[in-house]
């Protein structure tokens, strides 16, 4: 739409299903660039992406003619095509359905991206349950707890 206008800074996780820690360093940079690209393909600003072994953050600029649902969508079936494509894992991959997703100012640019650049070290202390549910209550989202995990085996 010519004349349309937007900055909108959001992060988004999501986690492999039943968060199985199968995320291989040997080849997590390959699916970070993935998740990049197919956010650019989207339309979208890629700012960084970076994860653990069960669970991947994405920082980005959201495109104002794209919903945060179907770029999202997108990045998850094409990103758990190409593992499961590419030959990494022996097994089926699959990413948990849903995911969360916090908008930031421009001010928060840097902290984000040193947050997420850090999530190696940030795990070391802190569960992906922990931190999830922390950033669930920081943004003021309602959340069900019989719920948020209900697919951890």
């Amino acid at each position: 739409m010519p004349n349309t206008y937007s900055q909108i800074y959001i992060q988004s996780i999501f986690a492999v299903k039943h968060r199985k820690a199968l995320i291989q360093n040997s080849w997590k940079p390959r699916l970070q660039s993935v998740i990049g690209q197919l956010l650019i393909e989207n339309g979208c600003k890629t700012i960084i992406v970076n994860g653990v072994e069960d669970h991947i953050h994405c920082f980005f600029e959201l495109k104002s003619s794209k919903s945060l649902s179907s770029v999202m969508q997108s990045v998850k079936a094409k990103s758990s095509k190409w593992v499961n494509e590419s030959g990494v894992l022996e097994n089926r991959f699959e990413w948990q359905s849903g995911f969360g997703s916090f908008s930031y100012s421009r001010s928060h640019i840097d902290a984000v991206f040193k947050y997420i650049k850090n999530q190696e070290v940030y795990h070391k202390e802190v569960s992906f349950k922990e931190e999830y549910i922390k950033m669930l209550e920081r943004f003021g989202i309602d959340y069900d707890k019989r719920f948020i995990f209900q697919d951890l085996k």
